[in-house]
């Protein structure tokens, strides 16, 4: 058995995981992650993003661990984002 072969399959493998993980996350983040019209507790709003986001990869085939491995903790950068968006979204309307 070639030790090589089966070491760069791996990672090849690995690095395809990884592509898809984040191809499905940034999907994610454009679709449901927006400035609601009745303001919501970002801390709340963010919990449920990251169950919907969780859920939604794994129906998709992608290992929630492999999103996290490439961002870090899922609810932290869904309070990041959303904080974003309603950071833009302030001074889209004050300018």
């Amino acid at each position: 058995m070639d030790v090589y072969g089966n070491e760069l399959r791996r990672r090849e493998h690995e690095a395809k995981m990884s592509e898809k993980a984040i191809e499905f996350l940034q999907e994610f983040i454009t679709e449901r992650v927006q400035v609601r019209p009745v303001p919501a507790k970002i801390e709340q709003e963010t919990e449920i993003l990251a169950k919907e986001c969780a859920a939604q990869a794994a129906e998709a085939g992608v290992p929630i661990e492999d999103i996290e491995e490439e961002v870090g903790d899922l609810e932290e950068l869904m309070t990041t984002k959303l904080e974003d968006a309603v950071e833009a979204e302030q001074n889209g309307k004050s300018g």
